[in-house]
């Protein structure tokens, strides 16, 4: 995935987290959003993002294709 890659997460339900992760020898959390139903979030995996975590229904729309998360419910 290039720096001008991105991914659209829809949340399918309310509370899905969007957790970015960092690079480097120690991964941390460094930012974390919290979307309802319907929302949409538009990321970018950066020099600072390497990994993303998302926890709950959601569809994560990708260049490679739609992935499907499931509710922690």
């Amino acid at each position: 995935m290039s720096s001008s890659d991105f991914i659209v997460i829809k949340a399918e339900e309310d509370g899905v987290q969007v957790i970015g992760l960092t690079r480097g020898t120690d991964t941390k959390f460094h930012h974390s959003e919290k979307l309802d139903t319907g929302e949409v979030m538009i990321a970018q995996f950066t020099e600072h993002t390497s990994a993303m975590k998302i926890r709950g229904k959601a569809s994560i729309h990708t260049a490679n294709g739609v992935i499907e998360s499931e509710s922690k419910k």
